[in-house]
């Protein structure tokens, strides 16, 4: 199984918010939103979007909305 995970990371590399979900697709519209959503100045701040898979739900961040 492959699990898209989607996380909005503030300059010291904590995450702000993540997502997890087994669709692709969704995933990708995700991550485009997560992208859309930093301001210039977070982004010169060292903000970042990012998105990875695992393969299981027990390495998905705690924190995360686990969608299905």
């Amino acid at each position: 199984m492959k699990i898209w995970i989607n996380e909005q990371l503030d300059p010291s590399g904590l995450i702000y918010s993540c997502i997890a979900c087994c669709d692709e697709e969704q995933a990708k519209a995700c991550h485009e939103s997560f992208e859309n959503n930093l301001t210039e100045t977070q982004k010169q701040q060292g903000w970042i979007a990012r998105m990875r898979t695992v393969e299981s739900w027990d390495e998905v961040p705690v924190s995360a909305l686990k969608l299905n």
